[in-house]
């Protein structure tokens, strides 16, 4: 895997970057898990009462209660939509995840885009988790888009 070159004091060095994880914050971890659990099929590993991983096939979702941040930021996050990220998952079948996230929370599923093909693709579909925050679920659908995704998708 190749690493960034970087300078440091005059001397050149690498380090390889890797995205490990995006961590969700939350006021109520138990609900928040329990979306992720259904979203991804992964199982929770608590590793603390507030703090969650679900491991899924590409990468960690974490999940942890907001009094967890200021032991590394020093400021505790607010409750408000998220409108600045969005979280997204590449899935065999969006569509079909959809109708089981919307089996299991009916009404309550807040989505912000049906089922819809993108331009570069994509079948796309925007809902919020419950706390707000912005998730796309996409699969490839056309032999282009199936290729952008291949091309993207890191070797390990």
């Amino acid at each position: 895997m190749a690493g960034i070159a970087i300078t440091v004091r005059g001397m050149a060095t690498t380090n390889t970057i890797r995205l490990a994880s995006v961590r969700v914050i939350t006021h109520d971890v138990p609900r928040a898990v329990a979306f992720y659990e259904v979203l991804t099929g992964a199982t929770p590993n608590y590793l603390t009462a507030d703090f969650v991983e679900l491991v899924t096939p590409s990468a960690t979702l974490a999940v942890s209660h907001a009094s967890r941040v200021p032991l590394i930021a020093g400021d505790t996050p607010g409750e408000s939509a998220n409108d600045t990220s969005i979280v997204e998952f590449w899935v065999d079948d969006a569509e079909a995840l959809f109708a089981t996230l919307h089996a299991t929370y009916g009404d309550e599923l807040d989505v912000v885009q049906a089922p819809t093909m993108m331009a570069w693709g994509n079948v796309s579909i925007l809902i919020r988790d419950p706390d707000g925050l912005l998730i796309n679920l996409y699969t490839p659908a056309t032999p282009e888009a199936q290729q952008l995704q291949q091309n993207r998708t890191p070797k390990l």
